[in-house]
């Protein structure tokens, strides 16, 4: 099932602590010692859910689809509505299918798209630490020019992962950075290029320009490029995540999403949300600093580690 070969539920578990106390622990508290589950219990855990960020219109879906189940059976039990609710989650969210690149075009072309903050430079960094631990030669390019900080933290990260980075200075056109950098990458034949972008939005038109003529220049040397573009979104700011997605995916094709820092938050529950909208797979989660803790995102283990109470 992974690709990357350093999958743990054990990771996910503990990283979804927070979160699985807001949602399943709040839950089976309030359904414990019910004789019978009734239309005021189900209120009360699609207030939880809402309350974990999970947004009022997935909570609906969900508690809706929870109530026309238990009409047509019998069972009302805990571990049912567990189960029922369990299920619905996970038919909310889209499966990754996350693929080898083996066969597919080289050098493969990453762009990696998002806001100041929210992790994407550590992102590269550990996505381009995996690649390299399969044995490809991996090549990132720093095209954040518009703060200097930016470049000299991915330099830190590239150094981590043993890769190689191409940078500027502060200032210089990113599309240049982004030429130089596949350029690179077809003269010398790397597997894998991973451009960082600049974490600005407050400007919509600016921000698309940018990201097009980063298009534009690989495509240069691959018509069908950028073969991914991820948007990495913060999973503890909740609802702004939602809109950052939202935004970003107005300006340009996003193929996935990296959601980080889902070991520091309560707000797990964005997941779903995010999915229910904008229906793009999550590609990798974020559930801890260290360089091997960006996870491949399988919904089933998701939702299992969620609701997994007694081992979590």
């Amino acid at each position: 099932m992974s690709f990357f070969k350093n999958f743990s539920l054990d990771k996910i578990k503990n990283g979804l602590t927070k979160t699985r106390n807001k949602i399943v622990q709040s839950i089976s508290e309030t359904l414990t010692g019910k004789a019978q589950i009734d239309d005021n219990t189900l209120d009360t855990i699609e207030e939880i859910l809402i309350t974990s960020d999970m947004g009022v219109e997935t909570a609906e879906l969900i508690i809706e689809n929870v109530r026309k189940s238990l009409k047509s059976e019998k069972d009302r039990s805990v571990q049912n509505v567990l189960n029922l609710i369990k299920k619905e989650l996970a038919d909310i969210l889209p499966y990754n299918n996350l693929n080898g690149i083996d066969k597919l075009q080289k050098p493969y072309i990453i762009l990696v798209v998002g806001v100041n903050g929210v992790g994407k430079t550590t992102t590269i960094g550990k996505l381009a630490f995996n690649y390299k631990n399969l044995g490809y030669k991996v090549i990132v390019g720093a095209a954040d020019t518009f703060r200097a900080a930016a470049n000299e933290q991915l330099e830190i990260w590239a150094r981590r992962a043993g890769v190689e980075i191409i940078s500027s200075q502060k200032g210089n056109d990113p599309s240049s950075i982004a030429f130089e950098t596949v350029k690179k990458a077809v003269q010398e034949n790397y597997d894998i290029v991973l451009i960082d972008t600049a974490g600005r939005l407050h400007n919509k038109t600016n921000l698309m320009n940018e990201l097009s003529k980063i298009k534009k220049v690989i495509q240069k040397f691959s018509e069908s490029a950028p073969h991914e573009t991820l948007l990495v979104l913060d999973g503890t700011t909740g609802q702004n995540a939602v809109v950052q997605a939202t935004e970003f995916s107005k300006v340009i094709v996003l193929t996935g999403l990296v959601i980080t820092k889902l070991d520091g938050t309560a707000k797990g529950g964005v997941v779903f949300q995010i999915s229910k909208k904008l229906n793009i797979p999550i590609r990798f989660i974020g559930v801890g600093e260290g360089i091997e803790d960006l996870q491949e995102f399988d919904k089933d283990s998701f939702v299992s580690a969620l609701f997994d109470i007694k081992e979590g």
